[in-house]
């Protein structure tokens, strides 16, 4: 079953430049809320996952991000994610952001989480979560 979570978010004037469009790099923290409520809604806790054991994390390791058009102050905004692929110790997720009101794509992100300890050392998904990341895999690229 392919799936795709759907996060809204509102555009403050904290988010946009002296001209009233979204700086840059605030898109990135729009799609990081967006995968934790994600995870949250898969019902994995991450405070859990960073207290077991020797503690483990998602990490972003690489993020690549097309800018196709600038969202403004007070817009609308829709965060989807999509799980593309998981693996042993990684996770691939597609996230667009696009006007809520016209559904115009704004921004795309492709990104591959890295599972890790806290000491920064690559680790495998446990299963369980590992099969809750699955049932959300797209079938669509």
């Amino acid at each position: 079953m392919s799936r795709r979570h759907s996060f809204p978010i509102r555009v403050y004037y904290e988010d946009t430049d002296a001209g009233g469009i979204v700086y840059h790099s605030n898109y990135l923290n729009f799609a990081e809320r967006a995968r934790t409520e994600l995870v949250r809604e898969m019902g994995i806790s991450q405070q859990a996952l960073l207290e077991e054991g020797e503690g483990t994390a998602f990490a972003v390791r690489n993020a690549t991000i097309d800018f196709l058009r600038p969202a403004r102050l007070d817009d609308l905004l829709l965060v989807e994610t999509e799980v593309l692929e998981v693996g042993g110790a990684s996770v691939e997720l597609r996230q667009t952001i696009s006007r809520a009101d016209d559904g115009t794509l704004l921004v795309r992100i492709d990104v591959r989480l890295g599972y890790i300890t806290l000491s920064g050392k690559p680790a495998r998904i446990p299963a369980p979560v590992r099969d809750l990341f699955a049932n959300w895999i797209s079938e669509r690229r």
